[in-house]
């Protein structure tokens, strides 16, 4: 290497001395430029904290809510804790608001319960041999239950004394009554007459109403109520519940002749429309003021026309209920 290629000629008009060596100018130099840099860049950036601006004259982005200082949802990094003196800290959490209780019920029957007995079950034409069992009803000894009647056309008693039971509880809730049915189609056959009365029993009812519908020869038309008669033997003892219901029975037969307009039946009842028997295990095992209706003929077409109206249905159901809320007292 040439020795004249080592060292750079002089600055025109510097005062470095020509005989000092470069490497020690060039010390100076850097040295300082490096004494210069942290003042320059600690100006910068106090211009651009005081200017409050950042590249191309946009506003700085303030920060999170979350992170702010004093901020509810700031908490402590090692204890994850809010720090004293934060809103949060300060503040209680709220207590829930209560749950009101339920309203009592309103209307002529409130506080009073009534027991609708849908007669028969859908499914028991498929469970015969279930049905067949011979219950105890304190005279003697009857199937546990029976598949009912249909129209002519196969509409079976057990769909409609469903459908109005339906609708009968829905009339008597609307008075304030609380309201048991025996079954809800939600078993395969029954239940036994037996547990048909006991249900209304356990359930200290102010009023138990069966209902049904009749499937006598055509030509036979018309309601009739069925009474229970005095009887007892075994577990049956009616004598408590023979006058109440004769007055429960004779509510619901005027009642629903006035909203259906049906007649009482032409073919028992003398005219009266209401009956007494001692042979329904359902009226012989009650404790409690019950009744059976048989709301008309299934086998006679002008009844059957009127018991496969949902219109009639809504009437029947109507009937049942005021002569309900009449006996009692609403």
């Amino acid at each position: 290497m040439r020795k004249d290629d080592s060292a750079p000629p002089p600055e025109s008009g510097s005062s470095v001395n020509p005989d000092r060596p470069w490497f020690t100018r060039r010390s100076t130099l850097v040295v300082g430029v490096a004494a210069l840099a942290p003042a320059a860049l600690a100006g910068w950036v106090l211009t651009q904290v005081l200017a409050g601006s950042g590249s191309e004259g946009q506003q700085p982005r303030p920060l999170p809510a979350s992170h702010a200082a004093g901020s509810p949802g700031q908490r402590d990094a090692k204890s994850g804790s809010t720090p004293s003196g934060s809103p949060t800290a300060a503040a209680s959490t709220p207590a829930a608001a209560p749950v009101p209780a339920p309203a009592p019920a309103k209307g002529p029957l409130a506080g009073k319960t009534v027991v609708v007995d849908p007669g028969h079950n859908t499914g028991n034409f498929k469970h015969t041999d279930e049905i067949d069992q011979q219950v105890d009803i304190g005279t003697g000894h009857k199937e546990c239950d029976t598949t009912g009647t249909t129209t002519n056309s196969g509409y079976m008693e057990a769909e409609f004394t469903y459908d109005v039971s339906q609708r009968l509880r829905a009339a008597l809730e609307a008075q304030g009554a609380k309201v048991v049915l025996t079954h809800q189609q939600d078993r395969p056959w029954g239940p036994c007459i037996t547990e048909r009365a006991r249900i209304g029993n356990e359930a200290n009812a102010d009023a138990v109403v069966s209902v049904h519908a009749d499937g006598v020869s055509a030509g036979s038309r018309g309601f009739h109520v069925i009474l229970p008669a005095k009887v007892k033997g075994g577990a049956a003892d009616t004598s408590k519940i023979v006058e109440p219901s004769r007055e429960l029975g004779e509510r619901i037969a005027g009642n629903f002749a006035r909203t259906t307009g049906s007649a009482p039946a032409n073919y028992l009842g003398s005219g009266t429309g209401l009956v007494v028997r001692d042979d329904l295990g359902g009226l012989n095992l009650s404790t409690r003021p019950k009744v059976f209706i048989e709301c008309g003929n299934m086998r006679d077409a002008k009844d059957a026309a009127q018991l496969t109206s949902p219109e009639w249905r809504q009437k029947a159901a109507q009937g049942i209920a005021d002569g309900i809320v009449g006996f009692l007292g609403g």
